[in-house]
């Protein structure tokens, strides 16, 4: 698919709307990050403001990108670990049904994925377990020991728990919070669509979003665009795959005709 026709599916961007976002807000100047200098507009009250017409053009190309990969049927994972962003985080992904981080990132989630995956398998089997009320041989302090170990396994591997293979992309909310997901996503060679503040190094992001990481109505902008192209590729990767089932079908019928006669 042409660029033209990739553009066509992704939302318009309005420079008003992301200043009525407060997109262009960044730190303070003795806060910045040398490399974001090419993205600044200017400063305000000592206040780092960023070029929304940089900031749109980043933006624009991290959503085409974003949506080559949901409509290829990709696995795309979300981290947003800020308090502000949090809630935001879980209903885009489970809304998108992408696996998703928005607690603490843990340690070796990529690195050790395989220890990190047997783990989260076992905790599904004792939920399993629970539900099925097949724990209630054990005692009352067992129990209560296993229904919160649940509670902080669902804390902290509850949106990665169907994720069976490492992510094709990560989508970070905020590059500098979650630093410890974006340099293993980099030892992975996992690419990266990262929101970089005035204080944050843009060069770690493969699709980078020059953009404040922490007004709520910004991350609320960014993920709403972003929701909003994941669900239109997610509706033409399921349109793929009706068109490559048709034509496994007519295939099929095309080779039993042929024997037949």
């Amino acid at each position: 698919m042409s660029e033209k026709e990739i553009k066509l599916r992704i939302p318009d961007l309005s420079i008003e709307e992301m200043a009525q976002a407060g997109l262009h807000f960044g730190h303070k100047t003795s806060k910045i990050h040398p490399k974001m200098e090419p993205y600044l507009y200017g400063v305000r009250n000592a206040i780092n403001i960023l070029d929304l017409d940089k900031t749109k053009e980043k933006l624009e190309a991290a959503l085409k990108f974003l949506w080559q990969t949901v409509s290829q049927g990709k696995v795309l994972l979300v981290v947003g670990t800020k308090v502000q962003a949090k809630t935001m985080v879980k209903d885009f992904a489970e809304q998108c049904g992408f696996p998703y981080v928005n607690e603490r990132w843990i340690g070796g989630t990529f690195t050790n994925f395989e220890v990190i995956r047997k783990r989260i398998d076992y905790f599904k089997d004792l939920q399993v377990k629970k539900d099925k009320g097949e724990l209630e041989k054990y005692t009352k302090k067992e129990q209560a020991k296993m229904s919160q170990e649940l509670k902080d396994f669902n804390g902290k591997f509850g949106g990665l728990k169907d994720m069976e293979k490492l992510p094709d992309v990560i989508f970070v909310l905020s590059m500098r919070k979650d630093d410890l997901a974006v340099k293993e996503a980099k030892e992975k060679s996992i690419p990266i669509i990262g929101v970089a503040d005035t204080d944050t190094n843009p060069v770690l992001a493969d699709y980078l979003i020059p953009a404040n990481d922490d007004a709520v109505s910004a991350v609320r902008y960014i993920l709403e665009k972003a929701k909003e192209t994941a669900l239109n590729a997610l509706e033409e990767n399921k349109n793929i795959r009706k068109e490559e089932a048709q034509k496994q079908k007519e295939k099929e019928e095309g080779a039993t005709d042929s024997k037949e006669k």
